[in-house]
């Protein structure tokens, strides 16, 4: 048989595709040529087959061997290619024969050793659904890809291991193991472990909206002079959220795979939410994603189901910032190219931290503070009105006192706030059940307005705060929002006219005194 056929999975951007590996023996000048779109890395694996087949004892032919990648039209990256590549090869020379109904997913090296690849979980997902029922991939790839049920995996270090499952001859085939050390674990995408709430000192107003917005999903912003507290708060924030559920934790654990994945090291699900903290120099593309040919998921990805937390935010581009308005919406970034268009999952908490204005003394009575009006207004005007309309909880906060930042009283733990907010999430999401949410920030302006009933009391309130208050629409279903958190975490039905008010407060107006 001169023509076999294998099976992979590659990713563009985030999406799954099966691709067909098809190796053909024909006479002609002997070489080797890869069709369907391959890349650089993918063009150089001509290489690493022919002397990893070769350094495992069975060689390729010293024939003209053509091998396409199907569909021909999609762009294919990357070196997870490598193992079903060789394998149809060698299986077109008839030396072994492919098991039906599997994916092969490895990198190779020269000597043959099975190198992981980033994207196994979601492949194998992809794949399971397909219908197959086996993958082989690397040995430091195997307890990630157990992750997904119903599939049997075969974890191989060397390629004479997987030659020998496909009924190479076992006196031909030669392996050779070198001692690797094993990949550290990684069961997060979290960058680092969160604080404590208990150490920061004040800023009782700021840790009730960190309570909030960890009970409700929603997002939130603090403005206030360096050092206050504002990016400590922040990664707290972790340690106070519920755990990820199955659905989000598979999806956070994928998108770990496929981003950071490639040394292997997965072994378990993500059951952290995700904190990404990108560098306020971060272009767009770093930010959203993006790329010229391969599109490559941005932070905003990176931190789906999770927190995207934007330090030092006035110092962010200003249209990198704006660019957020439709992910923090919608929970996912149209990414649209020249070479394809891809949608990419962004469903994440947004928290910001700002100071006041360049010097970062602007606040109380203001007269530490050395700039000037134009220069205050000019350093805050980076986050448009339009970008704060769709932030639920917005607090400024003053620097800490003396005693405040000498006190020993111990505050609250994080443990001990946690579990109000799971009180609180446990309450929305009985309330919320039949429309399939758990949490409050996802309720759609339909149930807020039409499902839910409200009080008397403050269905009258409400309406005095639509004519009064200088609010949007979007303002005031976020702020209905923020008010059905408030009453979960009071324990009552329906938000009062109490709750109301504190939902109304925390909008506050953040503009440069």
């Amino acid at each position: 048989m001169s023509v076999a056929r294998t099976c992979a999975v590659g990713l563009l951007g985030v999406q799954p595709a099966l691709i067909d590996v098809e190796a053909d023996l024909g006479n002609g000048i002997p070489g080797f040529l890869i069709l369907g779109l391959p890349d650089a890395s993918l063009n150089e694996a001509r290489e690493r087959i022919k002397a990893a087949a070769r350094n495992s004892g069975i060689p390729l032919a010293n024939r003209k061997l053509t091998v396409n990648l199907s569909p021909a039209t999609l762009p294919k990256f990357g070196s997870g290619f490598d193992l079903a590549i060789v394998v149809a090869a060698l299986a077109a020379d008839g030396q072994l024969s492919v098991p039906a109904r599997t994916i092969f997913l490895a990198e190779l090296a020269l000597d043959g050793t099975l190198r992981p690849v980033a994207g196994v979980l979601p492949s194998v997902r992809f794949a399971s659904a397909a219908g197959f029922t086996h993958v082989v991939v690397s040995a430091a790839n195997a307890r990630e890809a157990e992750l997904v049920p119903g599939v049997h995996v075969t974890g191989a270090e060397h390629l004479g291991e997987v030659l020998g499952l496909c009924g190479a001859p076992s006196d031909s085939i030669r392996t050779y193991l070198r001692h690797r050390s094993q990949p550290p674990e990684q069961a997060s995408a979290a960058e680092e472990t969160p604080q404590d709430l208990c150490l920061v000192n004040g800023q009782f107003e700021a840790k009730l909206a960190l309570e909030i917005a960890a009970a409700g999903g929603h997002h939130l912003i603090m403005v206030g002079p360096a050092g206050a507290g504002k990016t400590m708060l922040a990664r707290c924030l972790p340690g106070i959220l519920p755990p990820l559920d199955d659905a989000d934790s598979l999806e956070a654990t994928a998108i770990h795979s496929i981003t950071r994945g490639g040394q292997g090291g997965i072994r378990q699900l993500q059951r952290t939410p995700p904190f990404v903290a990108p560098h306020h120099t971060a272009s767009a593309s770093a930010l959203l994603g993006g790329g010229s040919r391969a599109i490559r998921p941005g932070a905003i990805t990176r931190a789906h189901a999770g927190i995207l937390f934007l330090d030092e935010a006035t110092e962010f581009q200003a249209g990198v910032l704006d660019a957020l308005r439709q992910p923090v919406e919608e929970g996912r970034i149209n990414l649209a190219r020249a070479s394809g268009h891809q949608q990419l999952p962004a469903r994440f908490q947004l928290i910001l931290a700002a100071n006041p204005c360049p010097c970062g003394r602007n606040f109380g009575t203001g007269t530490a503070c050395t700039c000037t009006p134009n220069a205050r207004r000019r350093y805050f005007s980076k986050l448009s009105g339009p970008l704060l309309d769709r932030i639920d909880l917005q607090v400024r906060m003053n620097a800490l006192t003396g005693q405040q930042l000498l006190g020993r009283d111990a505050g609250e733990s994080s443990a001990q706030v946690r579990e109000r907010v799971l009180q609180a999430r446990a309450r929305a999401a009985q309330r919320l059940n039949p429309w399939g949410l758990n949490c409050n920030a996802r309720m759609s302006a339909k149930i807020l307005r039409q499902e839910l009933h409200y009080p008397q009391a403050t269905q009258r309130a409400l309406e005095r705060v639509s004519e009064q208050a200088d609010l949007s629409a979007r303002g005031m279903d976020r702020m209905l929002r923020v008010a059905w958190t408030v009453a979960d975490q009071q324990e009552h039905q329906a938000p009062t006219v109490d709750d109301l008010d504190a939902a109304l407060h925390f909008r506050q107006n953040l503009e440069p005194r």
